[in-house]
């Protein structure tokens, strides 16, 4: 049976202040929490102070995209075994709005999903379609077209390596929510498609949901089956409403 995974993405927000603050009302709650994995994936600044805090934790860190280069001339870049060096376990690769806002396209995407895993990092692939292509009926093909990139980079086992965050562009941010018949089915879909080259990756690889999921509705999110949790934007960065998604994970 998969584990639930609910990882808090905090964008670019914070302070020094106000992470410890949301990072004391995590931990003093963490015992609420029943068998979901926990993780929060801070902006690149905050990771070691973050990693100091979740000492004596079982919260897992991530980071919220890394360079798919090693090393090398590349400024402003950050590389996969950075961030190894401060206990991150995660990296976020693919976000709607790394893609939207600054342009990485399906194979620099796979390339950074190569490049966290072979430095031993578990890459959260984030897949979906903007409005306009649910509505013209393409959600499957936009989506199959994203995974693809990597497993054809990769190869279909690499999956099993990572996880995959459904979030429909649409629903970032904006308050509107797939609906969790809707949600379940991106997810169906996405595990019947890696089914039909491996059963054995698609039992095993775990699909969040991503798009403004709060505790009024996580609980209907992940009672579907094919959700294995979430990847929460904004409700992330309020301790109360993070730790009740967390315990709304089976």
């Amino acid at each position: 049976m998969r584990q639930p995974l609910v990882a808090g993405n905090w964008k670019m927000n914070g302070s020094a202040r106000s992470i410890e603050l949301l990072l004391d009302g995590i931990k003093g709650s963490l015992a609420s929490v029943g068998r979901a994995e926990v993780a929060v994936c801070p902006p690149y600044v905050y990771i070691p102070m973050v990693a100091e805090l979740l000492q004596d934790t079982e919260v897992a860190l991530g980071s919220q995209n890394l360079s798919q280069h090693q090393s090398g001339a590349y400024t402003g870049e950050i590389a996969a075994s950075m961030l190894l060096d401060f206990g991150c376990r995660y990296a976020i690769v693919g976000h709607s709005e790394r893609r939207t806002l600054y342009g990485e396209d399906d194979a620099l995407v796979a390339a950074k999903y190569a490049a966290a895993r072979a430095a031993g990092l578990r890459p959260i692939l984030c897949v979906g379609e903007i409005l306009e292509e649910r509505e013209q009926g393409v959600t499957e093909d936009v989506v199959a077209r994203q995974l693809d990139a990597v497993i054809e980079l990769e190869g279909i086992e690499a999956l099993a390596d990572g996880v995959i965050a459904y979030e429909p562009v649409w629903a970032i941010g904006t308050g509107k929510t797939a609906s969790p018949q809707q949600a379940q089915d991106v997810h169906a879909f996405i595990r019947q498609r890696i089914a039909s080259r491996s059963g054995a990756v698609a039992e095993q690889v775990r699909i969040l949901y991503g798009g403004s999921v709060k505790a009024a509705n996580a609980a209907d999110l992940f009672a579907m089956p094919d959700i294995d949790g979430g990847l929460i934007g904004g409700a992330s960065l309020d301790a109360g409403e993070f730790i009740a998604i967390c315990q709304a994970a089976p």
